[in-house]
């Protein structure tokens, strides 16, 4: 073999193994609709070699691949460029080498490229993911957060295989658009570093980048505007020498191939007690993360994604970087917009950005150390600008308030916490808490005297369920002297068993003031309810409730 292919077998051999773990990914997870679909297009077994092709296959292939190969390709080489700082920070956040963050960011973006449910979407190291970690690194050494992360990988595909994916549609518009914000704002104050305490040239060199990105494209958008802005900064740097803070001075960048590696750690209990704890909160917080972002870039290319796939996808990626030395990671936000603002659309340009990272550090090191930070800061401020949702801002006035709030509380709560997974929850649950309120609201009781006086009936329209059952409870005349009361829930619904106590508390409450009462038009999942926990109608009933 002669020295060139020597030189490259190593590559080969790695991409082979990350491209092979993608592809059993993407093909489990599409199996059985594969089967179906040629099932339906050809007149014999699917499996038998005289089939006829699979067009409708063909297509989906060629569209996700194939159709933005140019665009995909560039926009792929400017997310690589914007990958390398990122991935060293994101490791010393963790505490552990540049090269674990920079072979996980390789590794992620390959496989998740075939594996994953959203085409165009950039996965890697992340910083989200790397706070998780210091702990785990800090008391029990790198070789824990491997195991951790290959445990990661299991769950997340359990998570995909159960449908985790699907409960995205809990999340409310609100929610995401204050996601966004946080995050847009997070992305401009992890450059504010680079703007601080620093010659007068940086701040040069980033309005230049800045000036390069919005105005190029008014004359020409056949090359995307972030790399032409790299590159010529770049250039100017070296050429006249000019001082500023570079790549290399981030951190060391790898100059070998990953190595694939088993975690070198004891096949016990105690050390599952170690790394599940932490492999639940990685997971969680990963695929959080990848869903919100999948449904960000969903809504910036117009399209939809597979958030099962996706969560399967996420979580073969890290049984890849876990195995091949990196640590978890999951969607970045950033990487995705400025993949889709550079014109990155299908599978080929999350595939090409981890293939140009690796090739940029193992061939073009020498250079890519020399790229000046500020042209990295022009880009993150481009698109932490091109994240916010401005437009959220000019609706605070006409939007309800209760909405406005959520979106608010998620912002805050990002921000001030720097950790997505919490700002999100908070506004998940403020979502729920307005809604329960909403919806408890909508509750009507209306009652009519009958027979002379003898009988009273009320009539519920609306849910009852722990917002609204103490509402529901006080809308009952219990001084009134009445023969019978009816009680017609026709129109109604009891959702829970504060539903169910709630009615078993008034209608005791009649009974013990001497009156008949009759519940009529109890749905069949209400009844079933009502049958299963309720007391009114079981025996002993009335020395349940003692006089108020």
């Amino acid at each position: 073999m002669d020295s060139e292919g020597r030189l490259f077998l190593p590559l080969y051999c790695h991409v082979g193994f990350i491209v092979a773990m993608g592809e059993c990914a993407g093909f489990a997870a599409d199996a059985l609709v594969r089967i179906t679909i040629r099932s339906a297009c050809c007149a014999v077994s699917p499996w038998q070699s005289g089939a006829s092709p699979n067009w409708s296959l063909m297509n989906k292939l060629r569209q996700e691949w194939f159709s933005n190969i140019r665009s995909d390709l560039l926009a792929g080489l400017v997310v690589a460029l914007a990958l390398i700082p990122e991935a060293i920070a994101f490791s010393i956040i963790a505490g552990v080498d540049p090269r674990v963050g920079l072979y996980a960011s390789f590794c992620i973006a390959v496989v998740i490229a075939f594996a994953g449910g959203r085409p165009g979407m950039i996965s890697a190291a992340t910083g989200a993911m790397a706070l998780l970690m210091v702990t785990l690194v800090k008391e029990h050494g790198l070789e824990y957060l491997f195991a951790a992360t290959i445990l990661t990988g299991i769950l997340q595909i359990i998570a995909g295989w159960i449908r985790l994916g699907e409960l995205m549609r809990f999340v409310s518009r609100s929610v995401v658009t204050g996601f966004v914000n946080a995050l847009a704002i997070l992305i401009f104050m992890a450059q504010l570093p680079e703007l601080i305490d620093v010659p007068y040239a940086v701040y040069v060199m980033a309005a230049a980048g800045l000036g390069i990105i919005y105005g190029l494209p008014f004359i020409t958008r056949v090359v995307p505007s972030p790399l032409v802005a790299i590159v010529l900064l770049t250039a100017v740097s070296i050429y006249f020498g000019i001082d500023v803070r570079t790549v290399g001075d981030m951190g060391d960048l790898p100059s070998t191939f990953p190595v694939f590696l088993i975690p070198d750690i004891p096949l016990n209990f105690e050390t599952l007690e170690i790394i599940f704890p932490y492999a639940v909160t990685l997971m969680i917080v990963g695929l959080l993360e990848s869903l919100m972002t999948a449904t960000i870039v969903d809504d910036l290319t117009d399209t939809t994604s597979n958030k099962s796939r996706e969560c399967m996808g996420q979580g073969v990626a890290n049984i890849a970087s876990g195995f091949l030395g990196g640590m978890a990671g999951c969607a970045m936000i950033g990487q995705s917009v400025i993949n889709v603002k550079s014109g990155g659309r299908g599978r080929l340009s999350t595939l090409s950005a981890g293939i140009f990272l690796l090739l940029l550090l193992l061939f073009f090191s020498d250079w890519v150390r020399q790229i000046p930070m500020a042209a990295l800061v022009a880009v993150m401020i481009m698109v932490s600008i091109g994240t916010f949702n401005w437009d959220s801002i000019r609706n605070l006035r006409t939007h309800p308030p209760s909405s406005s709030m959520v979106m608010m509380v998620t912002v805050a709560v990002t921000v001030s916490t720097h950790d997505l997974a919490q700002g999100v929850l908070s506004g998940v649950l403020l979502s729920g808490f307005f809604f329960a309120h909403k919806v408890g609201r909508i509750l009507v009781i209306r009652s009519q005297s009958e027979d002379e006086g003898r009988v009273r009936t009320y009539t519920v329209l609306g849910q009852v369920f722990f917002a609204s059952a103490d509402r529901f409870a006080r809308s009952f005349d219990f001084k009134e002297v009445i023969d019978t009361v009816r009680i017609d829930v026709s129109r109604a619904h009891f959702w829970d068993i504060t539903a169910v106590s709630a009615l078993d508390k008034v209608v005791l409450k009649f009974r013990r003031e001497g009156a008949d009462v009759e519940v009529i038009g109890l749905n069949e999942a209400s009844a079933t309810m009502v049958d299963r926990f309720g007391l009114h109608d079981k025996d002993g009933a009335e020395d349940l409730l003692l006089p108020q």
